[in-house]
Formats: C-alpha cells, structure tokens, sequence
C-alpha cells in the first residue's frame, strides 16, 4: 500500500499542546504537512493560559525537520478562532485540514452543576468547533479542498454519568459535521467526527495507570491520519478509534410502525405497537434529514 503523505498541506490542530492534538500535529508534520500548533496552554478545567505547551510541540517538529508555528488564541471566542485561521494564512497562505481537538472539563452531576459549568464546556467544545470550522470553511470552499476532523466522545453518543454538559456538547459536535457534509460536498470538503478512546489529562484523574498505558493517543492517531488524507472521500461520518480498536459509530432507525393519519392516532394506540416500534431488527442509515422525512411520508396518499 503506497504511503500517506500531506506534502503541500497544511493543517491546524486545536488543543494540540498535549495529549491526542500534539499527537496528531506530530503525525501530520512528520509526512509532509505545515501545520498550526493551537494551544491556549490553560488546566484542564480551562483556567489559565501560556505559550509553553504549543511552543514545545513546534520545536519538536522543527527538530524532526517538519515546518509548524504556535498559535495560543482561545477557539472559544469568534474574534479569537478567526485568528487561529489567519495564523495559517499568514504563514503558509492556505487552510487544508482542520482538526477540531480543544477541550476542557468541568464534570458534575446535573443537580450540582452551576451554569457556568455548562456554558464553559458548551463555548471551548461545541461552539469552539462551529468558529473555527466557520473560519476555515470559505478557504477550503474557494480552493475546493477541505478535511475537518472535529471531536465527539462516547459521553455524547451514549452517556455518563456526571457529564451532561461535555455529553450535550459533545453530540452537538456530531451533528455539526453531519450538516457540514452536505455544505462542503460540491467543494471536496470531508467533514467527519472522531470518538476517541484514549488516555490523556483529560482522562488521567479517572484511569488507573495500567488502563491509561492500553489508550495512547498513538492509538488513535492513524484514524484521524486517514480522515486527514486525500484518501478520505467519505463524509458526515463518526469513527471511533482507541487501544488498536477501530470502527464506525452510526445513528440508525427502525422500521417502526405506520398508522393512518385518516383516523385518530390515541396514546393507547402507540402503547400497543410499542414492543415493535422499539425493535429496530432491519434499522436503517439515513444520508440526511429529508431521508427520515420521506420516510414518514412513504405510507401517505397526496391527492
């Protein structure tokens, strides 16, 4: 199988001062790419700021003889994600790939988390994602080019406990791909989503030592690697990867149950069929939301 190279591209990687984004960026510059190292360089509750940690990976790249340039601007704030992206025009005059990786944590459960909690972790995530995704979008339209990778987790495609406002943001981050699919599909823009299974500091408080050995970022990295490359032709797509496991996470339907909007739909009816409605033997993929939509309607007569 020929090698994956990035020669010529160039990459900006949010978070990427530690854990899966240094990882990535380190990957990514070391087959060819020029890439933004973003790091605002704060704790993982998302205090905090310094230039250390995107320095440090730059000049790891620089000693390998990659080319990268730091950027510490929060992906939390519009003005400040519009100057993650002009960091890449101005140094390298293009955008290619774009990994959404920034994140923080603030876990509680819902009966003890403070609003501030919530919207913290909904602006470094979910809203960090769209601004900067935002940002890059018109670069990768005009040049008819694009690959943006952006982060959800299995606390958004499934739950945990403690983590309504990561989960929330987390999904969010999914759905958000799966409409840039359509936006960037006459332009050669990919939009996927990763689930990472990995160990970072983000995980280290909750993971014992050994587990955290089985879940490098390194084990990740090849999928995101892939989603990155001219190779990837496939969009609006949510790939999990993690400890040498790789896969494809999907929103699927049942074949659910029709009734006739000629009559009177009760409760009682519902509660009735509900064994079958909840079975989802034969559940299908849909492409886009007016897939579901037709769906709905394929039992109906229009005079």
């Amino acid at each position: 199988m020929a090698e994956i190279r990035y020669d010529g591209r160039v990459a900006i990687i949010t978070g990427a001062g530690s854990g899966l984004g240094r990882a990535y960026a380190l990957l990514l510059a070391s087959k060819g790419a020029r890439v933004v190292v973003n790091d605002l360089g704060g704790t993982v509750d998302g205090t905090g700021s310094g230039s250390a940690a995107a320095e440090l990976v730059c000049d790891e790249i620089k000693e390998a003889g990659g080319e990268a340039v730091p950027n510490f601007n929060s992906v939390a704030e519009w003005d400040q994600a519009q100057n993650i992206i002009k960091t890449a025009m101005d140094a390298y005059g293009k955008v290619d790939i774009l990994i959404n990786n920034a994140g923080i944590l603030r876990d509680k459960s819902i009966m003890k988390m403070d609003p501030a909690d919530w919207e913290i972790i909904q602006k470094v995530h979910l809203w960090g994602a769209f601004w900067c995704t935002k940002a890059a979008f018109p670069i990768m339209r005009e040049q008819s080019y694009g690959r943006i990778i952006s982060t959800a987790s299995a606390a958004g495609l499934y739950g945990n406990f403690g983590q309504t406002n990561y989960g929330a943001a987390k999904l969010g981050i999914a759905g958000l791909m799966n409409t840039c699919k359509h936006e960037g599909a006459k332009y050669n823009i990919m939009a996927n989503t990763i689930v990472p299974i990995a160990g970072t500091r983000l995980t280290a408080s909750v993971m014992p030592p050994n587990v955290l050995e089985k879940l490098k970022p390194d084990y990740v990295v090849p999928m995101v690697g892939w989603l990155s490359s001219e190779q990837c032709t496939v969009s609006g797509k949510m790939m999990t990867a993690g400890a040498g496991y790789f896969s494809r996470a999907a929103i699927m339907e049942g074949p659910g149950v029709f009734f006739d909007p000629e009559r009177d739909i009760t409760v009682e009816m519902v509660a009735e069929k509900m064994d079958q409605i909840m079975d989802m033997a034969g559940a299908v993929e849909f492409e886009g939301a007016m897939d579901q939509t037709t769906k709905a309607f394929s039992h109906l007569k229009f005079d």
